[in-house]
């Protein structure tokens, strides 16, 4: 009887798996198929249709498309924003958990930083864009890159804390004694233990940043848009072109998507680890 029951659990437990698996890729795997069509055979919502490579043609080679231009933007601000948000955020988790700051000052920073992550982007695009023109970064990389890395730093700090409450106090005291100064225990001690923690945040910001897009649509203009700028391009005053737009989310998905699969395990580790203590 039990043996039935545990099985019965199985098939309930891969049924509800089945389905969130479904309601999750099935709109992906339209929207790609989508890129595979004519206007016409999209449109008119035919089933069965012969697959065509023009709307990727289009968006990556037509001289009226900058979307590889738009690609290489969203890799550079994805790339520097993450490096500097990582890096910012790991020297602050490390700084609240172990360096000699009163308990009250770790809780407010955490505190305003889970307040910070509430607040939705578009509600600061404005303000951010008014301050970044008033000193030149307006239509700049470095003010979106600035915009995105605060953005994502209040979750990267609180992942970053994880990891580094992890770190044993014992190691970090034989350091120490061994003579290691604060950047060399730093550099050599903790980072080492910290990867898996860094490599799950590194992945989530990213792939934050490559998706951002209030932001994005404030802060640039047609030399420095990122990709889902592009993409939202697409649909015109007159004119909604469906397929190319889907042609260009299948290939926006690449990069987040490999990042994903590299990362996966790390990704679960760094959102589960608080839940295990």
């Amino acid at each position: 009887m039990n043996a039935l029951w545990r099985r019965r659990g199985d098939i309930l437990d891969y049924a509800v798996l089945g389905i969130v698996a479904a309601i999750v890729l099935v709109p992906v795997i339209w929207v790609v198929t989508a890129g595979f069509r004519t206007q016409i055979s999209l449109l008119m919502g035919q089933f069965l249709f012969t697959p065509v490579l023009m709307n990727f043609v289009e968006v990556l080679f037509s001289k009226t498309s900058d979307y590889l231009i738009n690609y290489r933007n969203s890799l550079f601000v994805g790339v520097a924003s993450t490096a500097l948000c990582v890096s910012a955020a790991t020297l602050a988790a490390w700084s609240l958990d172990r360096m000699r700051w009163p308990r009250w000052v770790g809780h407010i920073f955490l505190g305003w930083a889970l307040v910070f992550n509430m607040i939705p982007p578009i509600a600061l695009a404005s303000a951010w864009y008014t301050m970044e023109r008033a000193v030149g970064l307006d239509n700049t990389f470095t003010g979106l890159i600035l915009a995105h890395a605060t953005l994502n730093l209040p979750m990267a700090v609180w992942l970053m804390g994880v990891f580094v409450r992890d770190v044993p106090q014992e190691l970090v005291e034989a350091a120490r004694i061994d003579g290691c100064n604060s950047p060399m225990l730093f550099r050599s001690v903790v980072l080492p233990i910290i990867t898996p923690g860094l490599a799950a945040t590194t992945v989530l910001c990213f792939v934050f940043s490559w998706n951002e897009f209030a932001v994005a649509l404030n802060l640039t203009m047609k030399q420095t848009a990122t990709v889902p700028v592009a993409i939202a391009k697409f649909a015109q005053d007159y004119e909604i072109q469906y397929t190319q737009m889907a042609a260009s989310a299948a290939l926006s998905i690449l990069p987040a998507l490999v990042l994903l699969l590299i990362g996966q395990r790390y990704i679960v580790k760094g959102l589960t680890a608080g839940a295990i203590k």
